[in-house]
């Protein structure tokens, strides 16, 4: 069964028939200001509402996070746990299409209203696990981002994160890239008295989620292992400052931040968090130490072949700096 909202087409053949997960009465209200707003109202509408969620879905700013890719007109992209839509404009703004997936039909309902003119997008809705058999074997791109974390989730078992790498494998064109963007577990702000984005609580990530769930982030090396466990050979690491979902700087390891670059650390858009030490001198210290990598708040991974960007910087009119 298909729904078609413009241009957009819901596939509805793998749900459910209910939304597994929600953020309450507010995904209503994202709901109602993509339906009544154009996109160029979006700032106006989040600087009104002072709502986390308002702005953590409709921000143009995470956007940011895929803008910088490569992807031609010619290619084909896959967006695993597409939500709301964040990024799905930005990618098909670029790419040849888009296939979306997701679990929530009141995210792709948003996703799919916000983005009715886009006429290369197509919205699967269910179980990633229902929905997988389903997709082609010749995606360029497989774009996973704030997603992999959840990999327990939507896969289970005793090595889920391995398990859905390799499934995503084989949809991956020849020549073509997954790309992982997630937190750092160990990532300077965590030290610093933000608490875990997933559980909402202080140091559970440090110290090694004792609590348990379905969440885990992860080091770099970790990540690797993880890679190594799948085969993959061709990597690369990318840093997103202050972190992945309002990135305004991406550096790499050909091009890693000096001191004094590190300042905007004040990031605590969704909930209160304790002020321990000064992050820019910690990140001073961690830059002449060469540490940068272990405590970037956050990874964009690329699997595939590393991109020839080394350095991107945003400024505030979303304009793009790179070298």
């Amino acid at each position: 069964m298909t729904e078609t909202i413009g241009k957009v087409t819901l596939n509805l053949d793998k749900y459910p028939g209910e939304d597994y997960y929600c953020d309450g009465s507010v995904e209503d209200e994202i709901l109602e200001i993509v339906k009544k707003y154009s996109t160029v109202e979006y700032d106006r509408i989040i600087a009104e509402r002072k709502s986390w969620p308002i702005l953590y879905h409709l921000s143009a700013l995470r956007e940011n996070i895929v803008d910088f890719l490569p992807v031609k007109k010619t290619d084909k992209v896959l967006e695993v746990g597409s939500g709301c839509g964040a990024i799905t404009g930005a990618l098909s703004r670029k790419a040849g299409s888009v296939t979306c997936v997701d679990l929530s039909k009141k995210r792709s309902l948003i996703n799919a209203y916000r983005h009715s003119e886009s006429e290369n997008v197509t919205i699967h809705v269910g179980n990633f696990t229902d929905v997988e058999p389903d997709l082609s074997a010749d995606y360029d791109y497989i774009c996973l981002i704030g997603v992999f974390e959840y990999g327990q989730a939507y896969i289970g078992g005793s090595t889920p994160y391995e398990d859905f790498l390799k499934i995503l494998q084989k949809h991956l064109a020849p020549g073509g890239r997954i790309v992982i963007a997630i937190e750092n577990k160990y990532g300077l702000k965590y030290f610093a008295g933000c608490k875990e984005d997933h559980l909402g609580d202080w140091f559970s990530g440090i110290e090694n989620y004792p609590n348990g769930g379905v969440v885990r982030t992860f080091s770099r090396k970790k990540l690797e292992k993880i890679f190594d466990a799948c085969g993959v050979e061709e990597r690369s690491f990318y840093y997103p400052y202050p972190d992945y979902k309002f990135m305004t700087t991406v550096y790499s390891d050909a091009y890693l931040p000096g001191r004094g670059e590190l300042s905007n650390n004040l990031r605590n858009f969704d909930r209160d968090r304790m002020l321990l030490f000064d992050e820019k001198s910690a990140f001073d210290g961690i830059v002449e130490e060469g540490l940068f990598s272990v405590f970037s708040n956050s990874y964009l991974a690329v699997i595939g072949k590393p991109l020839d960007l080394k350095y991107a910087r945003y400024s505030n009119d979303l304009s793009l700096i790179h070298i």
